[in-house]
Formats: C-alpha cells, sequence, structure tokens
C-alpha cells in the first residue's frame, strides 16, 4: 500500500525566505504523528503543503497518492480532515454548529445551496455525540467558547471519514481543564483502529495525546529528527531544537518539558 504521504525533498520558498528546506517524510496509514519546534521553524507551512493547500516550490509531494500539481486539489482536500486557526476565522460566526460540521462534506464553511442526505446528518449527530458537544447542534458559531469551538472543528474534520486528519494546534488557547479534556478526546480518537492517520502541531508536549506513534522535530524549516516519538523527544534533541537545555520526562504516555536546573555551585 502506497504511503497516505511522500515528500521528497519539498521545498517552500516565501522572497527571500526558505520556510521549508529539503523536507523527505513518509506517513504510512496507522501513524499518529506529532510536529514539533520553536515558532518560526515551519510547522504549519508544512502542515499547509500536507493538505493540499499549498504548492511547494520545489520537491515532490505525493498526499493520499496523488501528486501536487497534477490532481485537482478541490477533489482531493474533502479527503483530508483539518482543523486550524485560519479554518476557524473563515467560519460564519451566525452559522449554527450543525451546519459547520455537515458542511465539510462539500467542503465548504457553512451551509450555502448544497443538498445533504439522512445519512449525512446522522453522522454529524454521532460525531457531535463523540465529542460531547450534541447540545450545541442549533447554537451559533460565534457564541461557543473557545473549547466549544475546538471540539466543534475535529467534528468538522472527521466528518467526511477522512484518510487523513491534521490537527494544528488544536489545544491552543484553551485553560488547563480544557486542555486535559481535549487531549484526552484526542487520545480517544486516535487510539481507534480505523482512525485515520493524523498529524498533530504543537509548540508544547503537555499537548501532545497518549498513543502518538511519531514525532517530526523542525527548526528553521529543516527536519532535526524525525522518529518513532521516544527517539525524538529527547533532552539533546529538543535542547538543540528550542535553544535551551530541557529535560524530558513521560508519564502513562504523556509528555512534559521543563527548562533544566542549573547545577549548584560550590561556595
Amino acid at each position: 500500500m502506497a504511503p497516505v504521504v511522500e515528500l521528497a525533498d519539498v521545498t517552500v520558498v516565501r522572497g527571500k525566505a526558505t520556510l521549508l528546506d529539503r523536507v523527505n517524510w513518509v506517513i504510512d496509514e496507522a501513524d499518529r504523528w506529532v510536529i514539533i519546534g520553536p515558532n518560526g521553524a515551519g510547522k504549519t507551512t508544512l502542515l499547509q503543503v500536507v493538505s493540499a493547500n499549498l504548492h511547494p516550490t520545489a520537491g515532490r509531494a505525493a498526499i493520499l497518492d496523488e501528486v501536487l500539481g497534477a490532481v485537482d486539489v478541490f477533489e482531493l482536500r474533502p479527503r483530508i480532515g483539518v482543523t486550524s486557526a485560519a479554518l476557524a476565522e473563515r467560519i460564519p460566526r451566525s452559522e449554527s454548529v450543525g451546519n459547520v460540521i455537515v458542511s465539510a462534506g462539500y467542503a465548504v464553511v457553512g451551509r450555502w445551496t448544497e443538498r445533504y442526505d439522512v445519512t449525512d446528518f446522522e453522522r454529524a449527530g454521532a460525531l457531535m455525540r463523540q465529542l460531547s458537544i450534541e447540545r450545541l447542534g442549533k447554537r451559533t458559531f460565534g457564541t461557543l467558547s473557545e473549547g466549544e469551538r475546538k471540539r466543534v472543528q475535529i467534528a468538522r474534520a472527521l466528518m467526511t471519514d477522512p484518510e487523513l486528519l491534521l490537527l494544528d494546534e488544536p489545544a491552543a488557547g484553551l485553560d488547563l481543564a480544557g486542555r486535559e479534556s481535549l487531549v484526552a478526546t484526542l487520545g480517544e480518537i486516535i487510539a481507534d483502529p480505523h482512525a485515520p492517520a493524523t498529524v498533530l502541531v504543537t509548540h508544547h508536549l503537555e499537548e501532545i495525546p497518549a498513543g502518538m506513534t511519531h514525532a517530526l522535530l523542525l527548526k528553521q524549516g529543516r527536519i532535526v529528527a524525525a522518529g518513532p516519538i521516544a527517539e525524538v523527544l529527547t533532552d539533546d534533541l529538543l535542547s538543540d531544537a528550542f535553544d535551551l537545555p530541557l529535560q524530558i520526562t513521560q508519564t502513562d504516555g504523556r509528555w512534559s518539558a521543563r527548562a533544566r536546573s542549573a547545577a549548584p555551585t560550590g561556595s
């Protein structure tokens, strides 16, 4: 079976800035990847390429066995579930939650003149129950809390039963309780053996759900390390990527990072 994603020497240049530099990356069907790195590392740019929203300046990007530049991206994108702050900004604040979710079938944000059948509404209802937002179905998107909006976006991303799920900082902006609740829900989703290949972008190790299998560490548009998560999320690799001495710990499948304390000096 072909990889879900296969990037070969992918480079993205904007003006004089190189946002991605010769990135090589393969995602298989059962993989659960986390992308981590400091601000400006190229995480969101990489996700834009993988979501078929950005064509690389150079290199080859194959997504779901289709090569960017030789495929109709409007047919490809509904096969990819995406959550991101940019997408959230495009959702009309006056649109009902139910319509925000069901309209993913046409890759539009909010209902216009599309026609949906009973199975579409049944799936949307099942996803709202799974994400504990069924009570919000008739609420408008603009009246929701940040945590509720995050859950609505995830339900929307899963609406088309995607072959690839991309989560761009899904826990950003949440308080501790909201973050932990959402991370637990994401852990349940990715633990499902029928769940699609998943990529999660974050700045913070504490936002990584249990069950992620691989990690990709970016710095200045280049891959520092990529592979099984325990081999990438190490003190040395993360300290180098963030230019700060870090201590990494793992407990019950969850990760955390803290600055390494300086050794005490003698008197």
